[in-house]
């Protein structure tokens, strides 16, 4: 491989081993070997290769190459572990919602709900006779399932869901109908032409009362036939700007009867003759979506090193005007300016990494006390809740979380204010809502550097180089964050004026540090040029090449004269018009 010139100074310049930070970052070197053996065996398969690009497929074709590749990927999954390698969780969430898998499937995977939502929820919320009866046939892919939830007109306002499950004690059954084109669940992953199952949350009725929403597991086509049941209407949503291999979908029901036992009962239950036992906690419901909300915090730090490499490879490529006039041309991440769009977003990599691990981690232990009927703790890992524990008198001591603090206590004073002035509950939170989420914007800051601060502290394993490194950039995470709110700092901490000054100083610097290292740090991240699928930031630097060649994949560019020409395009400029 003919490397870059420039890109390799900036390598040989690098201060710390980035391997070390590789194996960090993956766990250790014995994980890293493991990866890069699972992306080996993957990616170096022929079958796998993109032979053109999604954008020049028709919508059809995108949605048919994915369901073809799909196929093949968990072929060769069960061929990996026939092998010996890979364990059950790891090596799938690697290939259907990491970024192995959007190398392989770059627009989008059908079933990556089936193993993300429908497995997890039956496994989450299914008793062990509905686990058993279940979890073998999907794990196996005997059924392919999704998750549909969100509606046409309702998306997070859960509650206000309005596909109805009615239950009738003369034939124990439910009845599922969509009284409104807004109740058409809209959106689902695979929903459109793959699933044949679906885990579909809905109003439960029964003894003519509503008791919220639950989850019941309701075939959607026939298992030979792949043809819609009587009673259900399923449909792809058409294009998207994106992700259009995922295959999402629309459902609607009219009177569509399904069995007592579908309902999953891990938490609630409907007897025989229609009585109703209640979950321990309402919010037990929300489990699947809880999973994968802790999934897209890890998902955010994996796209932003993706990025980043990219942008911060091309910028030591790229050449653009001069610095000085006498000079040569300046490598564009020279320019302060163009630091101080990339570093900050560096750092945020790592930031939200740590966050991860953190979020992880608890969602875990939650979920380990859910199962011995411990409850207390189930609102922390909430997503609107879940970024952060707030100890408020901890948090008065210092500056970086004082803001936060003050900004929650002000949002408050002045929904009780409202409130003593005769307005509602709901009235005073609405018209404290830009306070409130403005409130709740800086609590996430907080927990962010809060977890990547606790983190950086824990490094002591590393090499001093690299330990450096990663101090440098949390300092400039934090910073970052100062001086981009410096309103709020002045105003409800003990940041002055003077302060700022030295904080706008010290940024600089900490720019001017992470400089010589900033290659080095996306090499570490160790992302494969199938994965990346970027011209721009292939791992060799030859942009201007790779440009040119993924050019050449055109189909326009497979003819020297497109036949428009002849039958357009000619009699047009020979017309004399």
């Amino acid at each position: 491989m003919t490397i870059n010139k420039d890109l390799q100074r900036e390598r040989e310049g690098c201060t710390f081993d980035t391997q070390e930070l590789t194996h960090w970052l993956d766990g250790s070197a014995k994980k890293t070997f493991q990866r890069r053996e699972t992306e080996d065996f993957f990616l170096k398969d022929p079958d796998l290769r993109t032979k053109m690009s999604p954008k020049y497929l028709s919508h059809k074709e995108v949605y048919e190459d994915a369901i073809q590749k799909s196929c093949l990927v968990l072929k060769k999954v069960r061929e990996f572990q026939d092998m010996g390698k890979g364990g059950d969780i790891t090596i799938y969430s690697q290939v259907l919602g990491g970024m192995l898998g959007s190398a392989m499937l770059k627009d989008g995977n059908p079933l990556s709900l089936h193993y993300v939502m429908f497995i997890p929820t039956i496994m989450g919320q299914g008793t062990p006779e509905q686990q058993s009866q279940w979890i073998t046939r999907a794990w196996f892919g005997n059924i392919i399932g999704t998750y549909a939830q969100t509606e046409l007109g309702h998306g997070t306002f859960i509650r206000g869901l309005e596909t109805t499950s009615t239950y009738d004690p003369s034939t124990q059954e439910f009845v599922l109908n969509s009284p409104t084109l807004t109740s058409f669940k809209w959106w689902p992953g695979g929903l459109g032409q793959t699933a044949n199952y679906a885990v579909v949350v809905a109003q439960l009725y029964t003894k003519g009362e509503c008791k919220g929403i639950h989850p019941f597991i309701v075939q959607l086509r026939d298992e030979g036939t792949h043809e819609p049941l009587p009673g259900i209407k399923i449909g792809e949503i058409g294009t998207k700007l994106g992700m259009n291999g995922t295959n999402n979908g629309f459902l609607g029901f009219e009177n569509y009867r399904i069995p007592r036992e579908h309902m999953l009962m891990k938490n609630s239950q409907v007897l025989k003759d229609g009585t109703y036992v209640k979950a321990p906690n309402s919010k037990l419901t929300y489990g699947t979506m809880m999973f994968v909300r802790v999934v897209l915090v890890r998902d955010a730090s994996r796209y932003l090193s993706k990025a980043c490499t990219i942008a911060i490879r091309y910028s030591a490529v790229r050449k653009q005007g001069q610095i000085k006039a006498s000079g040569p041309e300046t490598q564009i991440i020279d320019y302060v300016t163009q630091q101080y769009k990339l570093f900050p977003v560096l750092a945020a990599c790592f930031a939200f990494s740590m966050a991860a691990d953190y979020i992880w981690e608890m969602y875990n232990n939650v979920n380990a006390e859910l199962d011995q009927g411990e409850l207390e703790r189930l609102p922390e890992v909430r997503i609107e809740k879940a970024f952060c524990k707030l100890h408020l008198t901890f948090f008065c001591l210092i500056p970086y979380f004082c803001s936060s603090v003050r900004k929650i206590q002000l949002a408050v004073e002045n929904m009780e204010r409202r409130i003593k002035t005769g307005m509602s509950y709901e009235d005073a939170w609405n018209a404290t809502s830009i306070e409130l989420s403005q409130a709740a914007e800086s609590h996430c800051r907080v927990f962010l550097v809060e977890t990547f601060i606790n983190g950086a502290k824990g490094l002591t394993s590393l090499s001093k180089n690299l330990q450096e490194v990663l101090l440098q950039l949390c300092e400039l995470y934090s910073i970052h964050w100062v001086l981009q709110k410096v309103g709020d700092f002045l105003r409800f901490s003990c940041l002055n004026t003077q302060d700022v000054s030295v904080l706008q100083k010290r940024l600089e610097e900490l720019l001017l540090m992470i400089r010589p290292n900033a290659v080095g740090i996306v090499d570490g991240f160790d992302i494969r040029d199938e994965i990346l699928n970027s011209a721009l930031g292939a791992y060799d630097g030859n942009v201007y090449q790779h440009l040119f060649d993924e050019a050449m994949k055109s189909p326009l560019n497979q003819e020297s004269v497109n036949q428009s020409y002849h039958s357009h395009l000619k009699p047009f400029m020979k017309s004399n018009l």
